[in-house]
């Protein structure tokens, strides 16, 4: 993830974070990515795992990213138990995230310093985030979100090292019960303290043009999860609602042209298209 982001960064480009939960949405994102020759990021969250356990859908990110035509990098998205992180980075993937952000920034510090040291023994690339977004990454539970202070960010990014800082700017996971009012004066202070690229949760929902303006401003790892969950559902569910006689690998095939379809306009809006062919 790492060098997929310094790339961005001298390119002024976003690049897509892709949440997966199975095969097909696995092999549609790939299949979008080597067509438009862009670089990419699988993720899977911690939330998740009870759907998509580590053990076994571990091996299978790993093997669609090692056989893709073109750089993905497969990353462990909102850890928040050491435990889970550090399987993850035993099992291959190659950057983790340790979200310690409902925690004051002193123990947020903490816990992603602890989070670098294990990571560099793996050589795999840290995220850590400062403010919270608006709700959980389930998108379940609604709060109150927690707009990033620049000065903790810089502090964040001089105490532990890490290699990417996600920003809670008026983002959220899941769907926006109302159209998102992104503070970009939060992200252009930020992007001003610190040399390391600057990450956007919450991507499911926000417009083109603000995509565009947040990459202008520095933001250089887009997260995009909720969009292709329901891109798959509904291409599942229109095609069991039309099919006459409804067969598992047409669904299956459904379901990833669904995914693919997500995949590659949110990679066309970031601008990074034909950049894994420089």
């Amino acid at each position: 993830m790492k060098e997929l982001l310094l790339a961005a960064e001298k390119g002024k480009y976003g690049v897509g974070a892709f949440s997966v939960a199975n095969m097909e949405m696995v092999l549609g994102a790939v299949s979008a990515a080597e067509e438009l020759c862009s670089p990419m990021i699988l993720q899977v969250a911690q939330v998740r795992l009870p759907h998509s356990p580590l053990p076994v859908f571990a091996p299978l990110l790993l093997a669609a990213a090692n056989n893709a035509k073109v750089p993905v990098a497969v990353h462990f998205d909102h850890g928040t138990e050491l435990s889970c992180i550090e399987q993850a980075l035993q099992l291959g993937f190659t950057s983790v995230m340790i979200d310690a952000s409902k925690y004051s920034i002193e123990e947020n510090i903490r816990l992603t310093r602890q989070v670098k040291a294990m990571a560099d023994k793996h050589g795999a690339a840290v995220e850590a985030e400062v403010g919270q977004l608006g709700s959980t990454e389930d998108g379940k539970a609604d709060g109150e979100a927690m707009y990033s202070d620049p000065k903790e960010v810089r502090r964040l990014y001089e105490e532990t090292g890490v290699d990417s800082i996600a920003l809670s700017i008026g983002n959220a996971h899941g769907l926006y019960k109302k159209e998102p009012k992104l503070n970009f004066e939060i992200l252009q202070a930020s992007k001003e303290l610190v040399a390391v690229p600057l990450v956007l949760h919450g991507g499911s929902g926000i417009s083109d043009e603000d995509f565009r303006n947040c990459i202008r401003h520095g933001i250089r790892k887009i997260n995009v999860a909720t969009a292709t969950f329901l891109a798959v559902e509904q291409a599942a569910r229109d095609y069991v609602t039309h099919a006459q006689h409804p067969d598992y690998f047409l669904l299956s095939e459904t379901m990833r042209l669904g995914a693919y379809e997500n995949v590659k306009r949110h990679m066309l809006v970031f601008g990074s298209d034909g950049k894994a062919c420089v």
